[in-house]
């Protein structure tokens, strides 16, 4: 074995290993429900069937005397993803 395909495969399994890492800490990661949240106590029975797959809304709520407002994203199969909270104050 050469010394280029040794650094070829070494570089291929540390490539490996990153995107191993990444996967793993993107779901770590995921946003949970909080009460207010519009998936909180699961998906909506109504599904957006207007709303383009990939776009996103905003939900504002207020919880525990603080103002939170968070981004949803519309799946393929209509469901919703929350992608970000933000805490905007308290009352």
């Amino acid at each position: 074995m050469t010394a280029t395909t040794r650094k070829a495969i070494a570089a291929a399994i540390l490539l490996a290993g990153l995107a191993v890492q990444t996967a793993l800490a993107t779901k770590a990661r995921a946003l949970e429900p909080i009460p207010g949240s519009i998936t909180f106590e699961g998906q909506p029975t109504t599904k957006l069937l207007k709303s383009p797959i990939g776009s996103t809304f905003s939900h504002r709520f207020y919880v525990d005397g603080a103002h939170y407002e968070e981004t949803y994203k519309v799946r393929e199969d209509r469901s919703l993803e929350l992608v970000r909270r933000q805490r905007l104050s308290n009352r």
